[in-house]
């Protein structure tokens, strides 16, 4: 089994391509062009030049099938560590931020995806924080919040986007997966927890079963027009922040994730097509989590540094 650690690097760095185009709300957009582009800037990076010619002289076809061949080997800007298998590599020296840490607020939004085994989540949720505390070189998060598989908030009305909330998700294994943020909480490297896209009555029924109740509830309203006042009310009366997003709840699907690193025009070039393992790896896929990391200077609100991590099991 191979862990596939994918990363986008500081995206707001790069170029026009990478940034989430109007009308995106609520896609992946944003995730699969930063993918992309931070694997195609370490292609260039890692490799040496390329000949601009096919060897007679005459210019190197731009056909849709002689890119693949022109890509470089990703054994060229891919690491392996052990089990870990870094996309592209990861260059630790030119991590962290311009300032004091405590010129930010760092907001981690945590992505559980629809596939990995629940009780594996301990875990992803101690590697998602780690890679996010080495980028950016700190110590600590001011928020994290984590979005569960199989929530939304939609709905023709507020109304009936509270009540359809109240049957999504899985009760028992958001419970299950508490205590992993708890004891990020405890032991100082968290200063806020918070959830996404609960509803009334599936915060309610949250809060009496944690230890450390969240603090912010995050929830997408773009099909449902307003935040409903069951929500409102409760969240008023637990003194919780509510804030809005237009994250996509199942923001990996394993069929993306294997186009992205497959051996097609768009893709890294990671993965094989072939049975036999020919041009690339070869194996099951299953992405597992994604994270999401914004910081911000404090007195000038400006992001500084925002980016992801993906990982995916790789069964070969």
């Amino acid at each position: 089994m191979t862990r596939l650690i994918l990363s986008t690097s500081n995206i707001m760095t790069g170029g026009p391509s990478i940034i989430r185009k109007p009308g995106a709300d609520r896609s992946n957009l944003e995730l699969t062009n930063s993918l992309r582009s931070n694997f195609l800037a370490a292609q260039q990076d890692y490799s040496p030049p390329l000949s601009a010619t096919n060897g007679s002289g005459s210019p190197r076809s731009s056909s849709d099938e002689d890119l693949p061949t022109r890509r470089p080997q990703s054994s060229i800007w891919t690491t392996r560590d052990g089990s870990d298998y870094y996309v592209p590599t990861i260059d630790w020296s030119l991590s962290g931020l311009c300032e004091e840490r405590s010129q930010y607020d760092i907001t981690v939004k945590l992505f559980y995806l629809h596939g990995a085994h629940v009780k594996d989540r301990t875990q992803h949720t101690k590697d998602a924080i780690n890679l996010v505390l080495k980028e950016l070189g700190v110590d600590s998060i001011d928020l994290l919040i984590v979005s569960f598989p199989g929530m939304s908030f939609d709905g023709d009305c507020e109304w009936e986007a509270d009540k359809k909330n109240s049957a999504q998700g899985n009760d028992e294994e958001e419970i299950a997966s508490w205590p992993a943020l708890e004891e990020l909480y405890n032991q100082g490297i968290v200063k806020r927890l918070g959830l996404s896209e609960f509803g009334s009555e599936k915060l309610s029924r949250l809060l009496v079963r944690v230890k450390v109740r969240p603090q912010v509830d995050q929830v997408n309203i773009k099909d449902c027009c307003n935040v409903p006042p069951p929500l409102l009310k409760l969240a008023k009366l637990e003194k919780i922040e509510l804030l809005t997003h237009n994250d996509c709840t199942d923001i990996l699907p394993s069929g993306t994730l294997r186009e992205l690193l497959g051996q097609g025009i768009r893709g890294a070039g990671v993965l094989s097509e072939s049975k036999r393992g020919i041009n690339g790896m070869r194996g099951d896929l299953n992405p597992e989590w994604v994270v999401k990391y914004t910081a911000v200077v404090r007195d000038r609100g400006v992001i500084e540094n925002k980016g992801y991590f993906a990982v995916a099991e790789l069964n070969e």
